[in-house]
């Protein structure tokens, strides 16, 4: 069970707020006002804003578009399932267009999160309320500059009046609010720790004005991106005043999946920044991380689509423990835990799979005498004798069986592993601090996952190691613009017009917002 804070504790009987969609919450909300009424509670708002990153963040929209996108996860079209018109497939080639599914549905979910974070200032929320509100706001403008180059927002008399068009913020100007924002909540956010990484906190906040800082030059230039020394030492302070708190550690050996596990609230010593899930109270969908790569036969069964690319998993040695272990935990209630199989459950599945229940090697289902091997040879269209069987599957988040329903795994947005790569990332940018520094914070990473130190590091292991650390989180894309690889051929991927390093402007969202302009190519 989670620890709380009194705005958790205060406020379960509003929770059903956060089941209504933004279109129906925002008629009530106005229907309110027009009546008047002056009661409505800043906490349950709050909460509302919280719930509006579940969709975007937990292995759907916003994540679909950074990790799809790139050499570390696709979405292959098999047989007739999993084709959706083509959208995944176009997320992966870099060929989509405004009009794709994944363009509108993020761009509105993001804006969505950005509008109830900022619904909340209107209702006199208390100062920390308050500053978690701006904090969530800021976190999802950063998601929406990233990804569409520009942020729309609502302020003042727009936030009464949709027939008001959102302001539109250029890179520069919204730099500057996300910039300003956060340091202006920073002394009203809780400093809390791993335990209650669920609350926007002081570390998260710092976080995210690292990665502001050490993107802005990207974001300002996706195409030739210059790293201002002042910006790279803003970085590596934030980073040093994170570890100075004291409250983080990078994983010991064995522990990585800790972070991502059924009870990482309780066990991380990682995680700053997470999205709150617990069964019976609210959360988000994090059943996707198995569903979407799970073999119908596999234990729980899945969709049996999205897997990773062979030349991503080669990044890994073998006794990396990120590839793949039996990871011990308590919501393991299968044979394999019990009856002590031991076979594989977290990370990368690759070659035969195993029923945990009886220990015997799985067979797929069409064709049914067929074994459940899953192979490194992968195409974006597959057919043949290994439709159900191609591609590699990664699970990082270990599977709750302990519960029927919404899984305990909070969703991890920030880790401490981040701010160190982060910081060495800084120091070879050229911020304070030599190239041992910055060999020592990769190596204080790598040492705990089992495998051997760098001797040397470069922008190119460094980045490697970022596809080892953080796969699957939602940053490879992010990580390929700013280390210019993103434009570059690989696996099912030819190389791409440099339009790419932005998302197109949903063609709907420029037909109800005149101060919305498409981008050069689209």
């Amino acid at each position: 069970m989670k620890l709380r804070s009194l705005l958790y504790i205060t406020i379960v009987s509003s929770l059903v707020a956060a089941t209504y969609s933004c279109t129906k919450l925002n008629e009530e909300f106005r229907g309110e006002l027009e009546e008047g009424t002056s009661n409505i509670d800043p906490a349950a708002l709050l909460i509302t804003a919280y719930n509006s990153l579940n969709t975007p963040y937990q292995q759907e929209q916003r994540w679909v578009m950074q990790e799809v996108s790139t050499d570390a996860a696709m979405a292959p079209t098999r047989g007739g399932d999993w084709d959706d018109n083509g959208m995944h497939r176009a997320i992966h080639l870099h060929t989509w267009n405004a009009d794709n599914g994944y363009m509108n549905n993020t761009f509105v979910s993001l804006g969505t999160a950005i509008y109830n974070a900022a619904n909340v200032l209107r209702y006199n929320p208390s100062a920390q309320q308050g500053a978690e509100a701006r904090f969530i706001r800021a976190l999802t403008m950063f998601d929406m500059l990233d990804l569409y180059g520009v942020v729309p927002i609502r302020e003042g008399a727009s936030m009464e009046d949709f027939r008001i068009a959102p302001e539109v913020l250029e890179p520069e100007a919204a730099i500057d609010y996300m910039v300003k924002d956060l340091n202006e909540i920073m002394s009203s956010l809780p400093a809390n720790g791993p335990k209650q990484a669920y609350i926007a906190n002081r570390n998260a906040a710092k976080v995210l004005l690292m990665k502001i800082y050490l993107n802005k030059g990207t974001f300002l230039n996706r195409q030739s991106p210059t790293f201002e020394a002042e910006d790279m030492n803003q970085v590596i302070t934030l980073a040093n005043e994170i570890t100075a708190t004291d409250v983080y550690d990078v994983s010991t050996t064995g522990k990585y999946f800790d972070n991502f596990a059924p009870d990482n609230d309780e066990n991380s010593t990682e995680n700053i920044y997470t999205l709150y899930n617990e069964n019976g109270e609210r959360g988000g969908n994090v059943d996707r991380t198995w569903n979407t790569i799970a073999h119908y036969n596999m234990r729980p069964g899945g969709w049996n689509g999205w897997c990773t690319l062979s030349d991503y998993y080669d990044k890994f040695t073998a006794d990396d423990e990120r590839r793949g272990i039996y990871y011990e935990y308590s919501a393991d209630t299968t044979s394999n835990r019990t009856k002590k199989y031991h076979r594989q459950n977290v990370g990368f599945f690759a070659g035969q799979q195993y029923d945990w229940t009886t220990n015997e090697p799985l067979k797929a289902r069409n064709p049914a005498n067929a074994s459940l091997l899953f192979t490194r040879e992968v195409t974006i269209r597959t057919s043949g004798a290994t439709l159900e069987t191609a591609g590699i599957r990664p699970m990082k988040y270990a599977f709750d069986y302990g519960v029927v329903g919404q899984r305990n795994n909070d969703w991890v947005v920030y880790r401490y592993a981040d701010v160190l790569l982060m910081q060495a990332e800084a120091i070879l940018r050229g911020g304070s601090g030599t190239a041992s520094d910055a060999l020592d914070l990769v190596n204080s990473i790598r040492i705990n996952r089992g495998v051997t130190a760098f001797t040397s590091l470069t922008l190119d292991n460094l980045l490697d190691e970022r596809a080892r650390e953080l796969y699957w989180e939602g940053w490879r894309r992010q990580d390929l613009i700013r280390f210019g690889k993103f434009l570059q051929a690989w696996q099912e991927k030819p190389a791409s017009d440099p339009k790419v390093l932005v998302y197109p402007i949903p063609s709907q969202q420029i037909a109800v917002n005149p101060n919305l302009t498409q981008h050069t190519g689209y």
